[in-house]
C-alpha cells in the first residue's frame, strides 16, 4: 500500500505482489472528521471508510452497501498502544505490535491473520501487507489505513504543541 505523494486530499494505492495496482482509495477533501472511499480499480466501492467524531478514543466505521460491517477503535492503555477491529459479523482482531516503527500484526486469538511493516526509504508511507489466505481482505486494508491515519494525527498534534509559536 502507497501513499500519492501529490494528492488534492488523501489517496493511496495498494498493490500486488507484482506491483499491479489492484485498489485505491480516495479521501474526501471537504469534511468533518476522515471519510475515504476503498475502490477496485474499475471504479467500484468495495468499502467506505468513515472517522467517527466526538469519542474518546480515536474511532472509524467501515461500512460496505451502505451498512457498517466493521469499526476500528483505538483501545486505552498505559504504555503500549492496541487497536481492535470488531467485525459485525464474525470475530474480532486485536491488532498490536510497534506502532511507533508501523510494524504490527493482526490477531485472532493466538493466530496471526495479518502483518503489516512499513517500508522507510520510500517517499511516501509505504507498508507490506500481508494476509492469510481466507482473511477478509478489504477489511484489513482499511484498518491499516484508519491506524496510519490515527498515528498521522496524533505525530501531527504532538509536532503542534511543541511547536515554539504555538501559545503555553
Amino acid at each position: 500500500m502507497q501513499q500519492k505523494f501529490w494528492a488534492w486530499g488523501d489517496q493511496l494505492h495498494v498493490y500486488d505482489e507484482q506491483h499491479q495496482p489492484v485498489f485505491w482509495a480516495k479521501g474526501r477533501v471537504f469534511s468533518w472528521g476522515h471519510q475515504l472511499s476503498f475502490q477496485d480499480m474499475q471504479g467500484n466501492e468495495l468499502a467506505f471508510i468513515k472517522q467517527k467524531l466526538m469519542t474518546w478514543m480515536s474511532q472509524y466505521e467501515i461500512h460496505r452497501d451502505g451498512q457498517r460491517f466493521a469499526q476500528v477503535r483505538k483501545n486505552f492503555t498505559w504504555f503500549t498502544k492496541k487497536f481492535t477491529l470488531e467485525m459485525v459479523e464474525g470475530d474480532s482482531l486485536v491488532i498490536q505490535g510497534d506502532f511507533w516503527d508501523h510494524r504490527y500484526q493482526f490477531r485472532c486469538d493466538d493466530r496471526v491473520v495479518a502483518k503489516v511493516d512499513k517500508a522507510y526509504w520510500a517517499w511516501t508511507d509505504t507498508y507490506g501487507i500481508e494476509t492469510e489466505e481466507g482473511e477478509d481482505d478489504v477489511a484489513i486494508l482499511c484498518s491499516t489505513i484508519v491506524i496510519d491515519k490515527i498515528l498521522d494525527d496524533q505525530q501531527r498534534r504532538r509536532s503542534n504543541s511543541s511547536s515554539p509559536l504555538s501559545p503555553p
